[in-house]
């Protein structure tokens, strides 16, 4: 595997970044990894090389640089709580918008990276970053999708479940049973929206999860079984839109 930490620059700034992708075999089909509010880490850093094992370029960027290039949450103190919500209410659409148009002018121009062919899928937080991405850039994002995304039906004019209509990728949302972050009545409000605007979508609630049961280090919260789960739809969304070479 060749892996690189490097800035990707963007209109706000340089946007420090983790890419992994397979030594042979490329050009690769491409991944946008968004990450969760708890920030870029080395347990994301071993799922993005999990997803790049499988076939893929793998673009995990710290969607928090234009405030910080190292956070990550180490305790679940209350103190570091605050700043990590801190950081999660600097994010919204227009940012997003301006670090997906940067990853995408990257992997154009990465000689590894086949750009015709690219998802993107989002954890938490970034449950509705992948539905504007795919909003904003419905001529290039072929299937997204979302584990345990939060906030996914709001008030705001531009809240995911709004999105629809603009997406004409393939969608995945992957729905703990438990999650006060994206509760049943919010995720009846996105199906119904999905369904309205005839967006090629699956909805799977993972039966005995909380909300971050993907996280192998999130003490009292991973779920084994339905994690593996969760490889298993991306390796098969992905591997269907996207094609795979490993």
């Amino acid at each position: 595997m060749i892996e690189h930490h490097l800035d990707i620059p963007t209109a706000d700034g340089a946007m420090n970044s983790f890419i992994v992708h397979p030594e042979e075999g490329g050009p690769h089909p491409v991944v946008l990894f968004y990450m969760d509010a708890p920030g870029k880490r080395e347990e994301l850093h071993d799922m993005a090389r999990r997803l790049a094992s499988v076939g893929y370029l793998v673009v995990l960027p710290n969607l928090y640089h234009r405030r910080t290039r190292d956070f990550w949450l180490q305790e679940r103190t209350e103190p570091a709580m605050a700043v990590m919500f801190e950081h999660m209410a600097s994010l919204n659409r227009a940012t997003t918008e301006v670090d997906t148009r940067a990853m995408l002018a990257f992997v154009d121009a990465h000689p590894a990276a086949d750009a015709s062919r690219i998802g993107a899928v989002g954890y938490c937080m970034s449950g509705p970053f992948v539905m504007w991405a795919a909003a904003d850039f419905a001529d290039r994002l072929r299937c997204i999708a979302s584990i345990h995304g939060a906030n996914m039906a709001t008030e705001q004019p531009d809240s995911p479940h709004r999105m629809p209509p603009l997406i004409r990728c393939e969608s995945y949302f992957a729905c703990a049973e438990t999650d006060k972050w994206a509760p049943p009545t919010d995720i009846a409000k996105l199906q119904a929206a999905l369904q309205a605007a005839g967006t090629p979508h699956r909805i799977e609630w993972y039966p005995g999860t909380e909300h971050g049961f993907v996280f192998p280090l999130r003490a009292g919260a991973y779920h084994r079984a339905a994690a593996e789960r969760h490889w298993e739809r991306l390796f098969s969304l992905f591997g269907r839109s996207l094609g795979r070479v490993g």
